[in-house]
């Protein structure tokens, strides 16, 4: 839930963090800073700037504590990649501030709730006096962009309109059914089988078509290789067709799946996948896919290389 700009009074506040390694050391200093002030915070960690970006954002999207206040604070070199990331998630309004005047405009005129900043432009101590206005400015509050004046009563009224209007940006994407208006996850998917390749997975060249942002299914070219990893969301998998293993590392466990069988991985369960055949299989997960890396290709295919001698 998107930062309530009309409440009375200010609530308890939880700042999600996350880094890419360009600029996990700005973000340790600012999570630092946000505990000496007594700021509840969730420290993800340090991942691709794309994908920690895409988590802080779908948390705090997520949020939906009406006593809680939800914001993130993001790092990556330059601060842009990670607010990229952050706002393709409703109701996220992620700015890339490098001055504290650039804090002070995103909270007045976006009410911006995802801070971005650079860890190859910005010193410590200006982050931290960039987060202290962020923290510290209320929406609508005057502001460079305002001449440090109040805003104008029509601009006001613009401002006050923008916080119902753009929240729902990116909520209501309408998914298209087949003339006899069938709803099941498979059918729609696979009335529209023209497959684009995505390369996103090292190792593994995939096609993928998705219904809605829970539901796909996916085609995987036979060689491929899944290194170890996990997802802040369960998943269930039917195979459709084809021949796969999968190796539960959290579990110590092996599933060689084919067709018709099933699969659940748990959120947070590390797990590697090797295609045997070309594998199109029907995926569904609880939440915003994401995908956070445990070990590299050559690591994975040496595993694996072992595992099927």
């Amino acid at each position: 839930m998107a930062e309530n700009a009309a409440a009375a009074a200010p609530s308890p506040l939880k700042i999600i963090a996350g880094a890419d390694s360009f600029g996990a050391e700005l973000k340790d200093a600012l999570v630092s800073h946000l505990r000496s002030l007594n700021i509840d915070v969730e420290d993800l960690g340090t991942s691709d700037y794309y994908s920690i970006g895409a988590e802080v954002g779908r948390r705090v999207s997520s949020s939906d504590s009406s006593d809680i206040t939800t914001r993130g604070v993001v790092a990556c070199g330059t601060g842009v990649g990670v607010a990229i990331f952050a706002n393709k998630n409703p109701g996220v309004f992620a700015a890339t501030c490098l001055t504290p005047a650039d804090a002070l405009n995103a909270r007045s005129i976006n009410n911006c709730n995802v801070l971005a900043v650079s860890g190859m432009s910005t010193s410590k101590e200006s982050a931290v006096e960039i987060l202290d206005t962020w923290l510290k400015t209320p929406f609508k509050a005057p502001c460079p962009a305002s001449g440090f004046k109040p805003w104008e009563e029509n601009l006001s009224c613009f401002l006050d309109k923008s916080m119902i209007e753009m929240p729902l940006i990116g909520k209501n994407d309408k998914l298209d059914n087949d003339s006899s208006g069938s709803t099941c996850s498979i059918c729609c998917l696979v009335k529209n089988r023209e497959l684009n390749p995505v390369e996103m997975i090292p190792g593994g060249s995939m096609k993928i078509v998705r219904e809605s942002p829970t539901s796909a299914i996916v085609r995987f070219k036979a060689g491929s290789v899944e290194p170890a990893h996990h997802h802040t969301f369960g998943h269930d998998l039917v195979v459709l067709e084809g021949k796969k293993s999968v190796w539960n590392l959290t579990k110590g466990e092996r599933f060689d799946l084919t067709v018709g069988d099933y699969l659940f991985t748990p959120a947070g369960d590390v797990h590697r996948v090797k295609y045997y055949k070309e594998t199109e299989f029907f995926i569904k997960w609880d939440g915003r896919c994401d995908m956070f890396f445990d070990e590299d290709l050559e690591t994975a295919e040496k595993a694996v290389e072992k595992e099927t001698a």
